[in-house]
């Protein structure tokens, strides 16, 4: 299998992407990026996320720019780049051609859990917050591009056998398997954004993939009409998923 490749993991929030990241982030071969697109969403959507206008100081807001960095060299010198993506923060206007050059693929989780953990942090939450009319939509992309269903992987499941997940992952990608991909250590680590003391609390306080444990709550009257509309998207996603 060859190496030397960007790697785009193209997740809705709350969807273990972050622990995803610090998987690949603890392979002494892979440079991984946070969220690269979040300032740009920020700007152009005004979302009252936590910290936005330090995001917005902090991170390049300019999508040429960035599009520019994400599809040049991969930094330091490394021979994998692990590109961490919110599919909410590609707008569906937007041109996404760019991510042909890429090594593309999903994480999809069951959207009653990603809105149960999303509302504990921000009351700004639609169908497109989910993130899965834009995993639709650069997954039929992609499809339309290779005419082959791209990687995907639901997040429960790699909670539950990480070590089969990670090598499926990794053989659809390409790229070996390593066994450091399984733990980290606790805390910050240098490839996070500046959001991560808003967002990453429960992650920092871990050393690897957890089992899964179902959220206890119920959805308010907004939240449960999100969820009719999320269930289908994320079935049509689920049903193409590789699984071990």
């Amino acid at each position: 299998m060859s190496e030397g490749k960007t790697i785009a993991m193209w997740s809705g929030p709350r969807n273990i992407s972050t622990a995803m990241m610090y998987s690949f982030d603890n392979r002494d071969d892979c440079y991984a990026t946070d969220e690269p697109l979040y300032a740009h969403f920020l700007m152009s959507t005004g979302a009252h996320h936590p910290g936005a206008k330090e995001v917005m100081k902090n991170h390049d807001t300019d999508f040429e720019s960035v599009i520019s960095h994400l599809t040049g060299p991969i930094p330091g010198g490394k021979p994998i780049w692990y590109q961490k993506h919110m599919c909410h923060h590609v707008m569906g206007n937007s041109d996404i051609s760019w991510i042909g050059g890429l090594t593309n693929c999903f994480l999809i989780r069951d959207p009653r859990e990603v809105l149960l953990s999303l509302s504990k942090i921000t009351d700004s939450i639609d169908l497109m917050s989910t993130g899965l009319p834009q995993q639709i939509r650069i997954v039929e992309y992609l499809r339309g591009e290779s005419g082959h269903n791209p990687p995907i992987f639901d997040s429960n499941e790699i909670l539950e056998d990480p070590i089969a997940l990670l090598r499926k992952l990794c053989d659809s990608l390409g790229i070996r398997f390593d066994e450091k991909m399984i733990y980290w250590d606790p805390g910050p680590r240098n490839c996070d954004g500046v959001w991560a003391k808003y967002w990453y609390d429960s992650v920092w306080s871990s050393s690897g993939f957890a089992p899964p444990s179902k959220r206890d709550g119920d959805l308010n009257a907004t939240l449960s009409r999100v969820l009719e509309e999320a269930e289908p998207l994320y079935q049509k996603l689920r049903d193409i998923r590789i699984s071990v």
